[in-house]
Parts: structure tokens; C-alpha cells; sequence
């Protein structure tokens, strides 16, 4: 009965979603819609203060001359600066001659022979959840490979991207080391902590211990709901229907590996084993060529797309060597030119929602809102395990409106950590509470900036997909990962167990 009501839930979401326009299209009205509001806004004096500096922040009026004016001279910069397009750009150009190589098909032909059919939703999953090591890039690489995988295996393939995207996505917070974000987060926490307590430092591994424990624990809550829920939704793919070509990949009949392709397949291992040494060589001694001053591992973090980029192509290149895809340097351009030209819908995408993004931030809007979502949770008096669970809520809806991490807890942090503190919560605590809101509703924002990626790549496989089926497909992994994610906290909460190491659950002053 449950299962047929959450049935139902789902297909109201996909349909009335359906029925919005093509996301080029929405986001044109979107970004017209923020003209159109923030001239109202700003006229009625719509606004909040500023919980750092305690200065006025107020909606801006784009439709004065100086915006209207900035909104075109600026247009080109905010197209060229939209921060997923250079990265999507680049790392294409390698995986472009990887695959058309032959290289990731060869590959996911031995990946099907080696995994076990029941391993490899979870595998999919895990390999999401701990892909935030590599910054953002598992948006870019992982989630299509999802989608080539379960095709490989004739399961459909938008349950595999699915399954991919909220590991990454969803579970962004969770890992197995330590990421850029930490080091970021904690430095936050750590001012915010100090309007209290002027010595208390919040480092780095604050929430490592919840963090490895969440990875575990939402592979398999990822698995199952791809399983029992996502997949069955979905129901049999048939590619000849939509009009799909497929490749080999893709195709549940995958053809023998020749000796040439297996050849070529152990030089790119080989190749893909050096090339990590070289980066370790490079970032682990502190004195490497991508540490920072005083050690810092910043250049390496910054320098993970272009090092992706050039793994799939010295891969594919010495894979196409080997095995005789590529007999000239023309060869391997043209592949790149070829891959390339299958992002024109996405370049296009792109355009539009930089400009919508751009404009959001210059109207203030974001900010107002954070501010007075956080101004509601401390009016509405709840205590204990429930105000964190408020408090998760709060930071998920406005992670719909705000997408980066860092700058909403530089907005949040000096209001809800002091406020915590004093009520018992370590900063480290908060700290951990909001890294959860913050993930579990990234992959049902239409404004997180990899969101129309993630459509081009499910047009791939249903070229009819709109936004309303990709967010009543995440939906139910939104659900699922924020509840066991509550029900974790409760219990860290209640045992008073430490986060990380000295990290303590409660704070006495």
C-alpha cells in the first residue's frame, strides 16, 4: 500500500514537472522572472541584516540603468566564468579520445565480466560518495559512466545515472579521507566559534568520524533505493523506441575483446598506474610541484580537472596506439573534435544559466533568504535533537536557492553556531548538521550548476526526459539519505560520541 501511495507521489511530481517547459526555456523565464522581482523587492525595501557585520542587505533593482547596463556588458564574462563550463570543456577533451578510442569501451567490457551483477549498484554508489575527493569531478566522469554501465549489464540506464549522481550529489559530505571542502568548512567554523569562545579552533577533521561511517552506511540506503525503488519505477528500457543508437557499451551483447584491444587495454593500465605515481610525486612531499606554501595541498585540489583530463587522454592515447584506433595525431584530434561537438546542447544550456545564476546573486536574493530562513529557525524555539533536525531542513531548502557550500555557511555559521553554543551544541556539531542539509538536496535543485549536465546526459538515453523525471527520480534517494542521515545524528547526539577526533558532540564553556 505505502509502496503504491509513494508510486503515486512520484508520478504527480514527474508529470507536473513534464509539463514545464525545456530547460533552456525555463531558465530564460527564470532569469526574466528575477528582473521582473527584484525591481519589485527592491521598491517595496525588501531586505534583512547582515548577521556578521550587522549592515543592511537589501534586494538590489537590476532594472536600474546600471544593471540593465552590466547585465549586457558583462553577459559574454558570465558565460565564459560559469564555473561547471570549463570544467565539463576540459576534461571532455580527454575523455573524447579515451572514448572514442575504444579505450572506456574495452574497459567496461572487462568491468562486466569482473563485477558481479549485484555488486554493481553499489559500487556505483560508493564510487560516487567518495568522488568528492576529486572536487567535482564525478559529476563530469561518473555519472555518465554510470549510465553506460547498467546499459552494459541491459539493466536501464537512467537507474545507473541516477544511482551515480545521488552518490555524488546527495552524499557529497561523505568520504573516506579528507577533502578540500574540510580544511574550508572548519576555517568558517572556527571564526564563527570565536564570537563565544576567542582560543576554540575547529579543525579539519571535525567530522571524519561520521563522515567514513556515512559512506558505508549510505552505499547500501543508495543501493537499496536504486533496487526497490528508482529502477522498478523506471521499467524496461527499450532504445529502439526512443530512438536511441547505442554503441557497443551499451549494448547487452558486448563482443569478445580481441588480443590487440587486451594489449592496448594493460599499456593504458600501465600508463594510468604512472601517471598517479607522477601525481604523487608531485603533491604528497611537501615540497612538490603541486603543494602550496607551507605544505598546502590548494594547487593539487585546483589542479584535479586538467590532471583527469590528462589521465583519460595519455590512457586513450596509448590505448589507441596499441590497439590501432589511432595511426596519426589527426586521428586523436578528430576524436576529440567528435566528442566535443556532442556538448553543443549543453554549451547552449549553459549560456542561459549563467545568466540566470549571475543575476540571482546580483539581486541579493539568495542572501535575503538564507538570512531570514535562519531568522525563522531561532523564532520558532525548538531544542535538542529536534532543533538539529530543524536545523537540517532549514539548510537543505535554502541549499535549493544557494548552491555553494562555502558561501552559505559564511552566512550561516556566525548565527547558528553562537546560537548553538550557547545551548549546549559544539560548533563541530553544527558544522556537521549543516554539511548534511547541504548535500541531500542538491540533486532535486534545478539551480545546482551541474543539473543541466546531468539532463544532457539522460537525453543520451531518453531524449523526451525533462526536469520533472529527473527530480521524482533523485526524490526518493533526497528522502531516503536525509532520514537515515537524521536518525544518525540522533543517535551520535544521545551516545554524546565525538564526530572526529577531538571533535566532542556538546559544548561546555
Amino acid at each position: 500500500m505505502l509502496a503504491k501511495i509513494v508510486d503515486r507521489g512520484l508520478d504527480i511530481v514527474e508529470r507536473v514537472g513534464n509539463r514545464l517547459p525545456d530547460p533552456v526555456t525555463i531558465f530564460i523565464i527564470l532569469t526574466l522572472g528575477i528582473l521582473v522581482i527584484s525591481g519589485i523587492f527592491s521598491w517595496v525595501g525588501v531586505g534583512a541584516i547582515h548577521p556578521a557585520n550587522q549592515g543592511p542587505v537589501l534586494v538590489t533593482n537590476l532594472l536600474s540603468k546600471d544593471y540593465f547596463q552590466r547585465i549586457f556588458t558583462e553577459m559574454t564574462m558570465n558565460f565564459a566564468n560559469f564555473p561547471p563550463l570549463g570544467m565539463v570543456l576540459v576534461t571532455v577533451i580527454g575523455i573524447g579520445v579515451a572514448e572514442r578510442s575504444g579505450l572506456i569501451d574495452t574497459a567496461l567490457k572487462k568491468f562486466v565480466t569482473a563485477v558481479p551483477p549485484s555488486a554493481l549498484t553499489a559500487t556505483l554508489v560508493f564510487g560516487g560518495i567518495t568522488s568528492s575527493m576529486a572536487a567535482d569531478a564525478g559529476y563530469i566522469v561518473l555519472t555518465p559512466l554510470g549510465a553506460v554501465l547498467f546499459a552494459g549489464f541491459g539493466r536501464h540506464p537512467l537507474a545507473g545515472l541516477a544511482a551515480a549522481f545521488a552518490g555524488v550529489s546527495a552524499g557529497f559530505s561523505a568520504n573516506l579521507l579528507l577533502t578540500s571542502l574540510d580544511p574550508l568548512l572548519s576555517g568558517l567554523s572556527t571564526t564563527s566559534a570565536q564570537i563565544i569562545d576567542p582560543n576554540y579552533i575547529v579543525h579539519p577533521t571535525a567530522n571524519y568520524y561520521f563522515m567514513v561511517v556515512s559512506t558505508f552506511i549510505l552505499t547500501f540506503v543508495g543501493t537499496i533505493i536504486t533496487d526497490k525503488i528508482v529502477e522498478p519505477r523506471l521499467g524496461e528500457w527499450d532504445p529502439k523506441s526512443l530512438g536511441v543508437q547505442i554503441s557497443d557499451s551499451s549494448n547487452n551483447q558486448l563482443k569478445a575483446i580481441s588480443s590487440e584491444q587486451s594489449k592496448g587495454l594493460v599499456v593504458a593500465a600501465i600508463v594510468f598506474i604512472l601517471s598517479l605515481i607522477l601525481v604523487a610525486v608531485m603533491s604528497i612531499p611537501e615540497n612538490g610541484l603541486l603543494r602550496g606554501a607551507e605544505g598546502s595541498l590548494d594547487p593539487f585540489y585546483g589542479s584535479l580537472v586538467p590532471l583527469i583530463m590528462f589521465l583519460f587522454l595519455f590512457c586513450g592515447l596509448s590505448y589507441g596506439v596499441v590497439a590501432g584506433t589511432i595511426k596519426s595525431d589527426k586521428d586523436a584530434v578528430g576524436m576529440t573534435n567528435e566528442y566535443m561537438a556532442t556538448m553543443g546542447g549543453y554549451i547552449i544550456l549553459s549560456f542561459v544559466a549563467a545568466q540566470f545564476v549571475t543575476l540571482f546573486n546580483w539581486s541579493n536574493m539568495g542572501l535575503v533568504i538564507a538570512i531570514k530562513g535562519a531568522n525563522f529557525l531561532e523564532w520558532i524555539g525548538l531544542t535538542g535533537i529536534p532543533l538539529m533536525i530543524g536545523f537540517m531542513f532549514v539548510t537543505g531548502t535554502i541549499n535549493i536557492f544557494i548552491g555553494s557550500a562555502s558561501a552559505k555557511w559564511a552566512i550561516m555559521g556566525p548565527v547558528f553556531i553562537p546560537m548553538f553554543m550557547l545551548m549546549g551544541f559544539s560548533p563541530e556539531v553544527v558544522q556537521n548538521v549543516y554539511r548534511v542539509g547541504d548535500s541531500v538536496t542538491n540533486i532535486i535543485s534545478p539551480l545546482l550548476p551541474y543539473f543541466p549536465i546531468i539532463i544532457a546526459f539522460a537525453k543520451k538515453y531518453d531524449p523526451k526526459i525533462g526536469i520533472g523525471t529527473l527530480i521524482s527520480t533523485m526524490l526518493p534517494y533526497s528522502i531516503a539519505f536525509g532520514l537515515t542521515w537524521s536518525i544518525m545524528l540522533g543517535i551520535w547526539l544521545l551516545t554524546g560520541m565525538p564526530l572526529g577526533p577531538d571533535a566532542p558532540a556538546f559544548y561546555s564553556p
